[in-house]
Formats: C-alpha cells, sequence, structure tokens
C-alpha cells in the first residue's frame, strides 16, 4: 500500500501577506535611504563651510603678506611678480618672510590661485579660481563685506585694497636692509579687519 507524503497545504504564507511584507520591506529600505541622504547632505554642507572658513582665512593672509611686501618697499611702493616672493623677498640682501608657504585654495585643493595683478604685472591680490556656489552669503568679517551675495567663490578677492578698511602688516621677517628703516607699524589699505586675521565664520 503507497504510503502519503505528507501535505504542505497551510505552511506557505497566504498570497496577501507576503504582499504586505513586501511592500513595508519598500517602505523601510527608502526610509533608511532618505535617511542616509539627509545625514550625507548635512556632512557635505559642515565641509563646504569648513573650507569657506579657511577660504576666508587663508585669502587674508595673502592680503596682509601683499600688504606687507609693498610697505616695506625700499622706495615707491612694489608688489610681488610671483606668490613665491611671498616667501623669500629678494630685494634685501637679508632673508625677508611674509608668508609661510604658498597655501592651497581649499575649493579647489590645488595652489592654482587666481591673480588680480596692478600697474606693472604686480599681484595686488588673490582669488579662488572655484565656480562654485558659495553657501556664505552675508555677515562677512569687516573689510570682507564686499564678498556678500558672490555668486562663485572666483567672487571673493583677497587683495590689500578695500575702500574704507585697513590693517597693520605683520613686522617684515628678517632686518632691514643697510640704510633703510623698517616699516613694522606702516598702515597701508587691506580687506581684512584692522590688526586681525579674518575670523572664521
Amino acid at each position: 500500500m503507497a504510503s502519503r507524503l505528507p501535505s504542505c497545504e497551510g505552511s506557505a504564507a497566504p498570497p496577501r501577506e507576503l504582499g504586505f511584507t513586501y511592500v513595508w520591506l519598500l517602505v523601510a529600505v527608502a526610509v533608511m535611504a532618505a535617511g542616509l541622504a539627509a545625514i550625507g547632505e548635512v556632512a557635505s554642507t559642515a565641509a563646504k563651510r569648513e573650507k569657506e572658513a579657511e577660504l576666508l582665512f587663508v585669502g587674508d593672509q595673502f592680503a596682509r603678506a601683499i600688504a606687507e611686501y609693498s610697505a616695506s618697499s625700499p622706495g615707491a611702493p612694489q608688489y610681488p611678480q610671483k606668490l613665491e616672493e611671498l616667501l623669500a623677498d629678494k630685494r634685501y640682501p637679508n632673508l625677508r618672510r611674509y608668508l609661510r608657504r604658498v597655501y592651497p585654495d581649499p575649493m579647489t585643493g590645488r595652489a592654482d590661485w587666481g591673480l588680480v595683478r596692478g600697474p606693472g604685472g604686480g599681484i595686488v591680490g588673490v582669488h579662488s579660481q572655484s565656480m562654485e556656489r558659495p553657501l556664505k552669503t552675508a555677515n562677512f568679517p569687516r573689510g570682507y563685506e564686499s564678498f556678500a551675495g558672490a555668486t562663485v567663490y572666483s567672487a571673493w578677492r583677497f587683495a590689500p585694497a578695500a575702500a574704507g578698511s585697513s590693517i597693520a602688516p605683520k613686522s617684515a621677517a628678517g632686518p632691514a636692509a643697510p640704510g633703510q628703516t623698517q616699516k613694522s607699524a606702516t598702515r597701508v589699505p587691506s580687506p581684512g579687519s584692522s590688526g586681525s586675521s579674518a575670523a572664521r565664520p
């Protein structure tokens, strides 16, 4: 007599129950994806704001170095032809440094600064070459108010000349050349606030 196999009827979930499970699984995946996307957006925004603060700080360092280079000119004000001249001023027999190094642009990660040149081709300012849209559009440090409303980072021009503002250049690195008086207290027009570096927002 043939034996009967046990019936599997009743062990499988009803089709309707499987459908609901699948829908809830899709909803859970969608919620998790949305949460991860939101976390990523917050992290990206925070990182961009940090880069903006770094750009304001570094740009201000360039502006101050250029101001000091010009103020310490052994005659008529001069401006550097290359950013590297801010690291070693060859106009004097003794080494003078106005900048520690040619900092990279925080927005591009490279030292590919756009150069603002004045009469004679001297560098009177620098700017980022990033065409990204800034997050920061207001409440800039004193002297940088003109950055408000800029639509690209390249519009943030860091130069030692801005209407109605001035900075005191840092004291020149190294003694003055023979017959020259070091101009450590000279004040020249600059976009930085008086006597202090650009504040990080």
